[in-house]
């Protein structure tokens, strides 16, 4: 029985080898399955927390935005075990071709922003996160500071709650 067994393993892990050979041989190098528009525009954008950490994200904008103007804009914060890129990027990126001005981040300790441990889970700094997203976007001559609002998918949406 166990000679079989792993018979049956090395043909499976033969096949996967081979499936996934054939999949990544279709997909071109510069292959990009995240969603972009073409009227909206993005901007990576660091600010400090009040712990002086770095929060990362991605400030994105209608190509249509007169900065003479004032937008509503959105916060939106990725779920646990996330990065921006990963769903906050595809949700702000829809928000703004609506007119909004929004911000996906990377809550601390996760993807590009600042924070050890690595992938440490911390509420209180997650909604930290969004409290310093306020403050950031409050500095910006075209966002209407009483018209803002958060997005948070999945774990961000207590994070968000608690920081308002």
């Amino acid at each position: 029985m166990r000679k079989v067994y792993l018979y049956g393993m090395s043909i499976a892990m033969l096949t996967l080898f081979i499936m996934s050979t054939v999949v990544f041989a279709a997909v071109p190098a510069d292959a990009d399955n995240f969603y972009t528009s073409d009227t909206v525009t993005r901007e990576k954008v660091t600010f400090a927390n009040q712990y002086k950490m770095d929060v990362v994200g991605n400030l994105f904008m209608p190509k249509n935005l007169n900065k003479n103007e004032k937008y509503a804009a959105i916060i939106v914060g990725h779920p646990m075990g996330a990065v921006k890129e990963q769903s906050a990027n595809l949700y702000a990126t829809k928000m703004a071709e609506q007119g909004f001005v929004t911000l996906a981040l990377d809550l601390p300790f996760w993807g590009e922003s600042a924070g050890e441990p690595r992938n440490a889970v911390s509420p209180d700094m997650y909604a930290e996160a969004f409290s310093a997203a306020v403050d950031f976007l409050g500095t910006r001559p075209f966002i209407d500071r009483e018209k803002m609002g958060a997005i948070g998918i999945c774990g961000s949406g207590s994070f968000a709650i608690r920081a308002g």
